[in-house]
């Protein structure tokens, strides 16, 4: 018997959660200071959060330290049970490492029991949505080692990609130069970033204004999505939930998926990419994360007649 374990960057709906019998290790983040953690994203305010950063609140979060892990997994192999761990990407936290030192430490200390940790290479629902699936297949009766393979392997066919409003953000985070940052702004130029084979994140297109930014993320679906009948989808959003039901909208005009699951960007991955980004996460192959996405997305998606079929969003961001 294993438990699955996952932190609060998988942004996974409280209900749904609890029923998938998942466990789950909080990160804390700061406001002016204060720290702060969301252990329930029912009850996070989502608008409220966001907006304080919009007015100049100061806020940082930190990692998950390995003694945490260690306090965390320690009485679940006390029990007699074993742990696998879901982690948030390695290429932009230190905290997967963090797990893995205590997943070593722990096993020297509990001889036969077993700390798997799975690097999602991912974060918020590209993490989420492997974690759920992991919980799907252990009551299917996969053995740990089994879904840690099974995870492993999702992780590598999930393409995550965003858009984000403000690029001050991305500039804070190291991913856009002063210069860039200033330019985009001027021109209502929004990047298109993805996340890599590293688990990295980088930007490989642009498009001018924001309903063309949120139309490039359905363009990348499209062209990529693999046996979107039997997946779910998730779309994560800053707090422009009328953003998030235009691209969710899109989606359902062509390759529409069995599933889509929208939620709000939980705060500590949420304070790094900033207010009113917006993510698409779906299953492709095992060549996406390294595939070039910004000649796909030049193709022209038909849209016809938007007005009357889909919800427009907000007008003032074009």
């Amino acid at each position: 018997m294993y438990v699955i374990v996952t932190d609060t960057s998988a942004n996974i709906p409280t209900p749904l959660l609890r029923g998938k019998g998942l466990d789950f290790l909080p990160y804390y983040y700061y406001i002016d200071g204060q720290e702060q953690e969301c252990l329930d994203t029912e009850r996070f305010d989502g608008h409220g959060f966001y907006q304080a950063i919009r007015e100049g609140r100061e806020v940082s979060t930190s990692q998950i330290t390995p003694n945490r892990y260690v306090e965390h997994f320690t009485p679940i192999l006390e029990s007699g049970r074993d742990v696998i761990f879901v982690s948030m990407s390695s290429g932009i936290s230190g905290s997967c490492h963090s797990a893995q030192s205590a997943a070593a430490e722990l096993m020297e200390r509990f001889p036969g029991r077993t700390v798997a940790v799975v690097d999602t290479i991912s974060a918020s629902l590209g993490e989420g949505l492997v974690a759920l699936k992991g919980a799907e297949w252990r009551e299917q009766g996969l053995s740990l080692e089994e879904n840690v393979r099974a995870m492993e392997a999702m992780s590598q066919k999930m393409c995550q990609v965003f858009t984000v409003d403000n690029l001050v953000h991305l500039r804070r985070m190291g991913r856009l130069s002063g210069i860039t940052a200033k330019v985009g702004s001027v021109l209502n130029i929004k990047p298109i970033l993805k996340g890599n084979e590293e688990g990295k994140i980088v930007a490989f297109s642009v498009a001018r204004g924001r309903r063309k930014s949120v139309e490039a993320l359905a363009k990348v679906y499209r062209r990529f999505v693999e046996l979107e009948e039997i997946q779910t989808v998730g779309i994560a959003h800053a707090d422009c939930p009328d953003d998030a039901a235009y691209l969710e909208a899109l989606l359902r005009l062509e390759k529409p998926p069995k599933e889509i699951l929208t939620v709000c960007y939980e705060p500590v991955t949420g304070a790094h990419v900033g207010p009113d980004t917006l993510a698409l996460f779906f299953m492709s192959d095992e060549h996406v994360r390294s595939a070039n996405l910004l000649s796909d997305i030049a193709e022209k998606l038909p849209l016809k007649d938007l007005k009357d079929k889909l919800p427009l969003g907000r007008k003032k961001k074009e």
